[in-house]
């Protein structure tokens, strides 16, 4: 039997755990999202819950101060490399930020019996999952990697359109923060900031190249997670701040590395990662509801 070092037992959630496996799982989890414009939040929220018995509604708060702590590394490396796409930045974020205020709501009242939020959190992965997997077999056109940035063609409420690798996007601005605000309300709820559901959709339905858009999900990610953080402090459901930081701590490092790694991956492989990580979720929150 292995004895983990620096065992610890967290004040404000309960949690019994080394000081070494917060930032491990974190650091995993996130490098493998990052490339795909995903902190990896909706993936630590089922680990504290089943593995660290972390069920409070403050664990959706612990998820939110991952994101503050982590986020920014993954962005700044984006920035650094002249691939944050602003337009796209500012259509999510004005969606979502609303979102995740009505979601805190939801989160304590209705939602704070498990079993209804995992169903709830499990059938949306399950319908973005299942797109990808046919986008995945039915695509016929991917999208490589360009160091030169989108070049923006039309911007206003009602339509995005710029070229990027020799591509023409044209998508619609208005539906995308209308998505980006009930995906906010659920990521409100689970505690992931709502950016995280984001990209996996603009993959699936909208054909947006992830380099061009994680950058900017990651940021509209990290903003309605500082505002959650604040939500559910001043609501008494505070996250664990130490359990936050240690996750955050693997978390910055994994989605720095995964940021800079993304531009060498192809678009179909970064597909795939996403596919099977949110796939696995999905079925795993489902059959967890029918079989308590």
């Amino acid at each position: 039997m292995i004895t983990l070092p620096w065992v610890l037992t967290f004040k404000t959630s309960g949690v019994t755990t080394s000081l070494l496996i917060p930032p491990l799982v974190s650091f995993i989890i996130s490098f493998f999202c990052a490339s795909g414009g995903v902190s990896g939040a909706f993936l630590l929220l089922p680990f504290q819950v089943s593995i660290l018995k972390f069920t409070a509604p403050a664990v959706s708060a612990t998820n939110h101060l991952y994101n503050v702590f982590a986020i920014p590394f993954g962005v700044y490396t984006y920035w650094k490399e002249k691939r944050f796409f602003y337009p796209l930045t500012l259509i999510i974020t004005i969606g979502t930020f609303p979102g995740v205020i009505l979601g805190y709501f939801l989160r304590i009242s209705f939602f704070q019996e498990l079993a209804k939020f995992k169903l709830l959190v499990g059938l949306v992965l399950l319908v973005i999952s299942l797109r990808l997997v046919q986008d995945l077999f039915f695509s016929k056109k991917e999208t490589s990697f360009s160091p030169v940035p989108p070049k923006v063609l039309t911007f206003n409420w009602k339509v995005l359109e710029f070229v990027y690798s020799k591509q023409n996007f044209k998508v619609n601005s208005f539906l995308i923060s209308l998505i980006a605000f009930i995906i906010g309300i659920i990521g409100g709820i689970y505690g992931i900031g709502g950016g995280a559901l984001m990209a996996p959709i603009l993959l699936a339905f909208f054909h947006l190249p992830p380099y061009v858009f994680a950058g900017a999900t990651l940021f509209g990610t990290c903003l309605t997670s500082v505002l959650g953080v604040l939500i559910f402090t001043l609501g008494g459901n505070g996250p664990d701040w130490l359990l936050g930081f240690l996750f955050g701590i693997g978390g910055a490092a994994g989605l720095y590395l995964g940021a800079k790694v993304q531009k060498h991956m192809p678009q179909k492989l970064i597909k795939i990662i996403l596919t099977i990580l949110i796939l696995f979720i999905s079925i795993r929150y489902i059959y967890s509801y029918f079989n308590p």
